[in-house]
């Protein structure tokens, strides 16, 4: 009988470098299961929730092609965490099929070295996802890196510097993370991506076996 193939748990706080270690992670070999980019979908235009968004928020809430309007819904559950919760568990449903859907079909392909699941807040909900993967690997770095990285990016024009830190006062601390994780790697403002690379690597090679 084969065995399972591996599944990484990869997390890390809003600008600490989670998504070019992803990326690095494919290119070692990983399907890569964004839970973003599946959150993202089942609330885009013709995405499976709309309809219970439409339903709870109404229609100042829903973009005129049917999506979710996200600057709406950002600026509403930052100040309101009871309304965060409330969205989270309208989405829950939609992206956990999602995220299902999309980890069957990767452990089918005959090329797939390792699944990683990549999901913001792991730690978060870190009871629920536990038991789906063989190892938690954490993007780290300190929060004021954090901050200057999201607000220099060219899809974060206009988000301002209280904005970001909302966004990480909802999110697990540097600490929980770093006690909840089996790998920690490092992405600190002294470090390349070469150096990087070089500890994914590391660590890849440990739970695969491949270089």
């Amino acid at each position: 009988m084969q065995a399972r193939i591996p599944r990484i748990g990869l997390t890390g706080g809003i600008g600490s470098g989670k998504s070019t270690v992803a990326n690095i992670l494919r290119d070692l070999g990983a399907a890569v299961v964004d839970a973003d980019a599946i959150a993202r979908s089942v609330s885009d235009q013709g995405g499976s929730a709309v309809p219970a968004l439409l339903a709870r928020y109404g229609a100042a809430f829903v973009t005129p092609d049917h999506g979710l309007n996200r600057p709406a819904m950002r600026d509403m559950v930052l100040k309101n965490p009871q309304a965060r919760q409330e969205l989270e568990h309208i989405l829950r449903p939609y992206i956990l099929q999602g995220i299902a859907d999309a980890v069957e079909l990767a452990e089918q392909q005959a090329d797939t070295q390792a699944v990683v699941l990549d999901i913001p807040l792991l730690v978060e909900n870190l009871e629920q996802w536990r038991p789906h993967i063989d190892t938690l690997w954490v993007v780290d770095c300190p929060p004021e890196l954090q901050i200057s990285r999201v607000l220099a990016r060219p899809s974060s024009q206009g988000w301002s510097q209280a904005q970001v830190q909302a966004v990480l006062a909802v999110q697990a601390t540097r600490a929980q993370r770093q006690l909840a994780a089996d790998v920690v790697l490092d992405n600190g403002a002294a470090i390349s991506l070469v150096d990087l690379r070089r500890q994914v690597q590391l660590h890849w090679q440990a739970i695969t076996g491949k270089q």
